[in-house]
């Protein structure tokens, strides 16, 4: 069963042709009009040319997973038409910009076989004739677009108000474009109407991307610095954060290379403030001597990792949970880390907390998988005040409580003070070393040093909570079990008939892994089915050497693209019949 309560618009061009705007306004028009929206965006490695698109999933309930088909496309180019002309559902409707446009024989029999209407709207001309310039065409379409939805152009105007306030010798001109477009005689198409829809009070709601909330929720954790250097899909933390230095005082630092990045971030951890670096997966390859110094000197570290298609420069705008491996075992030596995936922008504000608070309370490098899904996903969310957490630094201030330190306790985590803070010094370099920081090659000393160490995972692992779980894990016929924006999806798979019969066991905690929950589960491994975004099944992987089972029930997929929402319902039913 695909939910019917949802409605879906995709906007599609070439780079360069203003597609991520339209999506964004009328993502706001959306919220605005009382609807959740969750918005998905896809686009080449190129500055211009390619296609690109820009879906708006809306529903009168949350959601946060996108969907194959789209019910509304418009389309600026011909190569977008080619692209997605068959992600269009039965009875769904095309709307272009584009003169003497040609269907191929199989398009054709696509748009009879489906009863797709199509409907040619002249943008740029009809701009010109209002006024305005070519680019104003974008104006256009969104009246068109918001008649066909039922949508109050009274909204779409405040918002087009408010978007091009800075310039208003253009914006008259915008909203004139708008209204022409309102008015057409091509929006008498039938409506993607969403009046069917029950209201909610979302215009009092935010929309964010991830990667914003992960900014807002490391500011709200004490971060006082970002370091990092351009790479799809982290940079946008950087230029959101510096858009709001000026309101936090948050300092932001594009470093020249991200190994000077990321010995920015330790340093200036090792200092005391409080910081954050962030890159993708090339980009953590170089980080690696670094993270495994912060495992030697037991150096707070957190860095995001935005995962995308690899090896190498692989896809670099599509998206992939396939850099889990990288996080856990990216390093030389072995030290004790912590690996933490973000889902969604919720876990993106709560999570980097964590991570900040563990990387401090355990002297530990900590890993923040996001993926190019969830950082430049666009969601609706309320209001993140009440997720904001304590902020645990485990700083010794007092002389007389710190020992050596490295001293080696039981825990393994050893008192820790910031330089100049307390008269007592230390050694602090990349070599062994004893408790008091003195270099040693010592056979013996380096052992008890090294499981010292290490100990910090069991003191760890005892302390993380347990996995979520969504559904009812009694009841149901097939527990899923899954890591990063695989909740985007699930959430929406279990509204379905679906919830009745599975459940869902979620890890936000993926290194080291909570493996208690699941030990219920062992004497019926095919009962579990294991989701990821990536090829080899690398959670599933180390839940089978953890656990010493086989899971041979995987829904894995790898093509650059997340778990659409009916694609999931449609794999786990499969499952479910063939186990």
């Amino acid at each position: 069963m695909i939910d019917r309560k949802r409605i879906t618009i995709k906007f599609a061009g070439e780079s360069g042709q203003g597609v991520n705007s339209l999506g964004e306004i009328m993502s706001k028009l959306i919220k605005n009009s009382n609807l959740y929206v969750f918005a998905y965006r896809e686009y080449p490695s190129l500055i211009k040319g390619g296609f690109a698109s820009y879906q708006l999933n809306i529903s009168d309930h949350p959601i946060s997973s996108t969907t194959a088909k789209c019910q509304l496309l418009v389309c600026q180019s011909r190569s977008a038409v080619h692209e997605y002309l068959q992600t269009l559902e039965k009875n769904g409707k095309l709307i272009h910009t584009l003169t003497k446009l040609a269907f191929s024989a199989e398009e054709q029999e696509y748009i009879a076989e489906n009863a797709i209407e199509t409907q040619y709207v002249d943008s740029t001309k009809l701009a010109i004739e209002s006024g305005g310039s070519k680019l104003m065409g974008n104006m256009i379409l969104l009246g068109v677009v918001t008649k066909l939805m039922g949508a109050d152009l009274a909204k779409l105007e405040e918002i087009i108000s408010i978007q091009f306030a800075s310039k208003p010798d253009l914006l008259e001109k915008d909203l004139i474009c708008a209204r022409k477009g309102f008015d057409l005689e091509a929006s008498v198409l039938p409506a993607v109407d969403i009046s069917q829809l029950d209201k909610n009070n979302t215009s009092a709601q935010y929309l964010v991307t991830g990667n914003e909330a992960l900014t807002l929720g490391a500011i709200a954790a004490g971060t006082r610095i970002f370091y990092g250097y351009p790479m799809t899909p982290s940079s946008s933390i950087l230029t959101y954060a510096a858009a709001l230095s000026q309101k936090t005082g948050i300092v932001v630092k594009q470093a020249e290379d991200e190994i000077t990045a990321v010995q920015m971030a330790i340093g200036s951890m090792f200092m005391g403030t409080r910081a954050v670096v962030a890159t993708s997966g090339g980009g953590f390859d170089l980080m690696t001597e670094t993270i495994s110094l912060a495992g030697i000197t037991e150096t707070p570290l957190v860095c995001i990792l935005g995962q995308r298609p690899g090896p190498a420069t692989g896809m670099p705008t599509w998206t992939a949970a396939s850099d889990l491996n990288l996080a856990m075992y990216g390093g030389h030596g072995e030290f004790p880390r912590c690996v933490i995936a973000i889902s969604d922008a919720y876990s993106a504000f709560s999570q980097i907390q964590n991570a900040l608070n563990i990387s401090e309370e355990f002297q530990i490098p900590v890993i923040v998988l996001s993926e190019k899904h969830i950082a430049e996903g666009l969601f609706n969310v309320g209001d993140f005040s009440e997720m904001t957490l304590d902020i645990k630094r485990n700083l010794t201030t007092e002389e007389s409580v710190a020992t050596e330190r490295y001293a080696d306790t039981s825990s393994g985590i050893s008192p820790r003070w910031l330089p100049g803070v307390l008269e007592k010094t230390y050694l602090g370099n990349s070599d062994e070393h004893l408790e008091d920081g003195d270099l040693t090659e010592d056979a013996a000393a380096a052992e008890k040093m090294m499981n010292k160490r290490m100990r910090k995972l069991s003191t760890l692992k005892g302390q993380l909570p347990l996995p979520r779980v969504f559904g009812n894990l009694e009841t149901a016929k097939r527990v899923c079990v899954g890591w990063g924006s695989t909740l985007m999806a699930m959430n929406d798979v279990l509204a379905t008939e679906l919830g009745s019969e599975i459940a869902y066991i979620h890890y936000d905690f993926v290194y080291p892994v909570n493996l208690e929950l699941l030990r219920g589960f062992m004497n019926k491994p095919d009962d579990v089915f294991v989701i990821e975004n990536n090829q080899t099944g690398q959670f599933a992987n180390l839940l089978e050497h953890e656990l010493g089972v086989k899971f041979h029930n995987r829904i894995l997929k790898y093509n650059g693209r997340p778990f659409f929402f009916e694609e999931l319902v449609e794999n786990i039913k499969s499952l479910m019949s063939n186990s």
